[in-house]
């Protein structure tokens, strides 16, 4: 019987998320550190890492650097989890690095999380593959996270950091920040996101603390132009920041040229360190960014509404949502799909879209978190009775699935309206799936 890699990573066995350092230590040591062949740039952060890492990969490959990307969760395949100069880890490199950390990790006493396995099978592909540098994507927190289990890097970046997991991480931002922050260790460059004060002190008292060079955008030097619909093949958006005067990017939210900002300062920290990332690659990266699921266009047709899905998953990620509808697509009302994990604070992402939307449709994403999509309607209900003219709110439709929410969704937006699918990144590869079998 032949081995399936991504089948034992994901048994059920292993997949209680626990934080600490011991099984990953104990794991990476019985595998010959493969982490200490690497160098990395370490991203965490709550909105915004998993873009800024995307940016900073392409930026890296544009300076001819060999990349890694770990990265979570996957839309369509695992294997988009682990990746090379931009293509996903293949079969053959998933069961032989599965392989070596199944060995090891069936001899410890205590077995490694799935989110622990799949660190590891990632830093033996990078170290099997002679990357120069690798960017590392935290999964949870930070100081606990399973990638933390590296050495200093060379650069350690903070995304934006909001009220997430907090029943694991605290329930102030202060304390979020502060879990966020244990990326940083003395050596390295830190590149933070402009935060709210009570953030701020957390990252500057880490950075401190390691005696490291902290350098925060200034986003003041940010400036974004509208889409550009006329581009050949896929719009884009045009910005500039400091020098870099004409950069474009395919990423049309909103937030994205502050995500890219954000890499930029850490492609100029790698830059201080010696690593050869000239303004060429910066534009030339920041053009080639592909990152699915994030205000990404599905779908725009003639004679069909046009199909945006993004992956927004708290409330500061609806907020980003808003604000990219209403300069991407202004004076549309989108009908809304909306599919949410019952642990997230979706009542204050309701209060955000609700008064934006033409019409509701509830879907559960498939997760075992997910909440049922009769109690999401009930929410849209109960939080529309507190909005003037919010009658889409009245009348949400429950869907059996994806496919049924597409279609449905689809039909009360018409040919020339607008569709947007959001509240989980757990969604987007159910939505381009269905999108594939309703075409």
């Amino acid at each position: 019987m032949s081995f399936d890699p991504i089948a034992y990573i994901n048994e059920p066995r292993w997949l209680e998320s626990r934080l600490g350092l011991d099984r990953i230590c104990e794991l990476l040591d019985r595998l010959g550190r493969p982490q200490d062949r690497l160098k990395f740039v370490h991203v965490a952060g709550t909105n915004g890492k998993g873009s800024t890492c995307a940016y900073l990969a392409s930026i890296l490959q544009a300076a001819g650097l060999r990349t890694g990307l770990f990265t979570s969760p996957y839309l369509i395949a695992f294997e988009e989890r682990i990746r090379v100069d931009g293509a996903n880890i293949s079969a053959d490199d998933l069961i032989e690095a599965t392989l070596l950390v199944k060995e090891q990790a069936e001899a410890m006493a205590d077995h490694p999380t799935e989110f622990e396995l799949m660190c590891a099978v990632a830093l033996v592909h990078f170290a099997r593959s002679g990357c120069d540098i690798v960017v590392l994507e935290v999964g949870l927190g930070g100081r606990l996270d399973s990638t933390n289990v590296i050495d200093a890097p060379e650069v350690a970046v903070i995304a934006r950091i909001g009220l997430d997991h907090t029943a694991l991480l605290g329930n102030t931002l202060a304390a979020i920040a502060g879990e966020k922050a244990g990326i940083v260790k003395p050596g390295s460059a830190v590149v933070s996101w402009p935060q709210e004060p009570e953030a701020m002190a957390a990252v500057e008292a880490a950075a401190a603390a390691a005696g490291d060079a902290l350098t925060v955008p200034d986003l003041a030097l940010l400036e974004a132009g509208t889409v550009d619909w006329g581009v050949p093949g896929a719009p884009l958006r045009p910005f500039s920041y400091g020098r870099f005067t004409d950069l474009r990017t395919r990423l049309l939210g909103s937030y994205q040229p502050a995500n890219a900002a954000l890499a930029i300062e850490a492609a100029e920290a790698l830059r201080t360190r010696g690593w050869a990332v000239n303004d060429d690659a910066v534009r030339r990266g920041i053009a080639e960014t592909a990152w699915p699921g994030r205000f990404e266009i599905v779908r725009a047709a003639s004679g069909e509404p046009t199909v945006v899905v993004d992956g927004g998953h708290n409330p500061q990620g609806a907020r980003a949502l808003a604000d990219s509808l209403a300069d991407v697509f202004p004076g549309r009302k989108p009908v809304f799909v909306v599919g949410v994990l019952e642990d997230k604070d979706y009542p204050a992402m309701l209060e955000t879209v609700l008064p934006l939307g033409a019409a509701f449709v509830c879907v559960a994403p498939d997760n075992p978190r997910a909440l049922p999509a009769d109690k999401l309607a009930r929410a849209i209900r109960w939080t529309g009775q507190d909005l003037l003219g919010c009658s889409a709110c009245t009348s949400p439709y429950v869907a059996r699935d994806m496919a049924d929410a597409l279609a449905r969704a689809r039909e009360l937006a018409g040919p020339d309206g607008l569709v947007c699918a959001f509240g989980s990144l757990y969604s987007v590869g159910a939505v381009k799936a269905a999108l594939g079998a309703t075409a």
